[in-house]
């Protein structure tokens, strides 16, 4: 079997494809994967150093509004098309599978030119504009949420949550307190704004981190981002932050072990991207949600609402994020055994650990369907 899949741009659209490829080749070892993405976004850096047939097409989203320089970019879309046909061609592969990013757009749509299975994932509350342009072409369609299902054809979607790497629901607490020298025993807070960071939540932690470096009862485990982890580390050492001697706060750029801090969460400071929610979710894990404000359609504060509609969630505005604000909820929280054990199982109630399990099966599915005709 041979499968072509697409994602780009951030982790968010990675990951989950990666999951999908593994959960794929464990039913069937022989499968033959080319990932398609392009050559700026994090999938360069990535899907290599995962020794994994990469190729590229490269394609630049539309504006929201009228702008000449949509003009351009559809005459790139046009091309990105055409680029695709070739890959896909060239590849011929059994079912092609997208899970997130401009980049899916030309290549599916390629795909179903020529009559090959596809499937897009769609891992939000509300889709964007390149799937549910997609949605009219793509063979079937896996929603990550019952409420994304209502804005796509119901014949052909069908609800399997997104999918999370299995290390997520196999790490340990031990484990995690092991990997990043903290105390198993004390309640932890992971703060992470995604793959790129969040630098709205970075410069709200560092005076949550100057309180936490006296009071030492909890420990913080913070994610920047590469942009922005001299700044964090320089603010923090001019608030008098010694990090070395503050063994109850790590500051990191970016983890590459995230399952194992996961793991030793009591709760977690995060943005509300799709995939770091089902990861949540799957573990149940309380959050403290802060939605991208420019995220398309403004996605993130659907999935961020959905949450805490369920009491998983406490969700901050990232226009109504300061220091205070993050404290306050910090400390009400972290104070609160009761809450902070009925937002885990509120959490757990929404995860689908099984939703890789899922999304394999329709591809081979459809791949088989196909192969009977």
């Amino acid at each position: 079997m041979k499968i072509i899949i697409s994602g780009g741009g951030t982790g968010g659209h990675i990951y989950p494809a990666l999951t999908i490829m593994r959960t794929i080749e464990e039913k069937y070892p022989d499968t033959s994967f080319l990932y398609v993405g392009t050559h700026k976004g994090l999938e360069a850096d990535i899907i290599p150093k995962e020794n994994i047939p990469f190729a590229t097409v490269d394609i630049q989203g539309f504006k929201r509004s009228l702008s000449p320089a949509n003009f351009v970019r559809a005459g790139l879309a046009a091309v990105g098309v055409a680029k695709a046909m070739n890959v896909v061609r060239k590849f011929k592969p059994d079912a092609v599978i997208g899970t997130g990013g401009y980049v899916c757009g030309p290549v599916l749509m390629a795909a179903s030119m020529l009559g090959i299975p596809t499937l897009i994932q769609e891992q939000n509350v509300v889709p964007g504009i390149t799937n549910k342009i997609l949605a009219k072409f793509v063979t079937r369609i896996a929603a990550g949420t019952p409420e994304a299902e209502k804005h796509f054809p119901a014949g052909k979607v069908i609800c399997t949550g997104n999918p999370i790497r299995k290390a997520v629901l196999t790490a340990t607490r031990e484990e995690g307190a092991k990997a990043f020298g903290f105390d198993p025993a004390k309640k932890t807070v992971l703060i992470s704004g995604g793959s790129r960071g969040a630098r709205s939540i970075n410069n709200a932690m560092v005076d949550v981190l100057v309180e936490a470096a006296k009071q030492r009862e909890v420990q913080y485990l913070h994610v920047t981002g590469k942009m922005d982890y001299e700044d964090i580390i320089g603010h923090l050492a001019e608030k008098g932050v010694n990090l070395a001697e503050t063994p109850n706060i790590k500051v990191e750029p970016y983890l590459y072990n995230m399952p194992q801090a996961m793991a030793m969460a009591d709760l977690v400071v995060y943005r509300a991207g799709a995939t770091g929610l089902a990861e949540l979710t799957a573990r149940g894990i309380p959050a403290i949600l802060i939605p991208y404000p420019y995220a398309a359609e403004n996605h993130q504060e659907h999935n961020a609402r959905a949450l805490e509609a369920a009491g998983a969630a406490k969700v901050i505005l990232n226009r109504e994020l300061k220091s205070d604000i993050l404290q306050i909820t910090l400390q009400e929280l972290l104070a609160d055994d009761a809450k902070l054990a009925s937002m885990a199982a509120a959490s757990k109630s929404l995860g689908k650990p099984q939703a890789a399990e899922d999304i394999a099966q329709m591809v081979i599915d459809m791949t088989q369907g196909r192969k009977t005709k």
